[in-house]
């Protein structure tokens, strides 16, 4: 079993931010997959479907950012799904705008998200997919920057490389993440 977890923040007022493109990415697979995000439980709404043979969850934490790793930790132990089967999406402003990074582990770097969820398993043995959103202007806030919109042309760009994170979530799941990496890092 999967579960693949598009960080975000609940609610209208945040459903086009950069700080939501991990939701978006599991819309996005939900749509490819004609899903429905119904389910609620695990302080999350979620779906569920198969890639192959395998049953994948599509999570999207209601807990806000800073407290994601809640609703990962109830998740796993209820499932008792192995943390190397713990997939998250989420924003990153240290890489290129629109840019898609798949690492197998690591740090969780400066995202709060990713902090929450590496405190509460104890681990950071899963693979993640970040996305680029850009970094703030200087002088800008970072917390005013990640909860802004996109400009058209940016939006653009992003949905691009948020169907790309769909496809290359599909490819670990059917293969493995050295070939997601090889594949859709850049």
């Amino acid at each position: 079993m999967y579960a693949i977890i598009g960080l975000g923040n609940p609610g209208n007022k945040y459903d086009s931010t950069r700080h939501n493109v991990g939701f978006n990415a599991i819309d996005c697979l939900a749509e490819r997959h004609n899903v429905k995000i119904t389910k609620i439980k695990f302080k999350s709404v979620y779906g569920e479907m198969r890639i192959g043979s395998e049953k994948v969850l599509l999570v999207k934490p209601q807990t806000y950012m800073n407290n994601s790793g809640l609703c990962v930790m109830e998740l796993q132990k209820y499932y008792n799904i192995p943390i190397e089967n713990i997939i998250v999406i989420y924003d990153d402003i240290d890489i290129e705008f629109a840019a898609l990074r798949i690492r197998p582990r690591g740090s969780a770097g400066s995202h709060n998200g990713m902090k929450s969820i590496i405190y509460h398993l104890q681990d950071d043995n899963f693979p993640r997919i970040r996305i680029g959103i850009g970094s703030p202007r200087e002088g800008q806030d970072l917390a005013n920057f990640v909860l802004s919109g996109f400009n058209k042309e940016e939006r653009q760009m992003v949905d691009e490389t948020i169907e790309r994170a769909a496809k290359a979530v599909e490819m670990l799941i059917a293969n493995d993440v050295n070939r997601a990496m090889n594949e859709y890092n850049g």
